[in-house]
């Protein structure tokens, strides 16, 4: 199975749907069924642009229908940031999260 990278998958939207970049964001949503409460659990990661020409990656992650929590790391260039959020999105499908639809 290969795994794409958050960069390779943001440079085909530029190509393909500009309207959908210029929104400047990409995200990968996962689910997972907790056991112990019997509601799912969500986690989001999300790249964008912010106003100072900085790229964000957001992670946000809770129960389903409640409150979250939410982190915000700031990279200088969009390759080290898809970096990271590739790591984050790794790690949380190895703890098993599956993507949603």
């Amino acid at each position: 199975m290969r795994s794409l990278s958050a960069l390779s998958l943001i440079l085909p939207l530029a190509r393909e749907s500009p309207a959908r970049y210029d929104s400047g964001m990409l995200s990968c949503l996962m689910y997972r069924d907790c056991p112990k409460t019997g509601r799912s659990r969500y986690y989001r990661v999300e790249l964008c642009y912010n106003l100072f020409e900085e790229v964000s990656v957001l992670r946000e992650w809770g129960l389903k229908g409640g409150r979250g929590a939410s982190r915000i790391d700031i990279f200088g260039s969009l390759r080290s940031a898809s970096e990271a959020a590739d790591k984050a999105r790794n790690r949380t499908l190895k703890r098993g999260y599956s993507r949603a639809a």
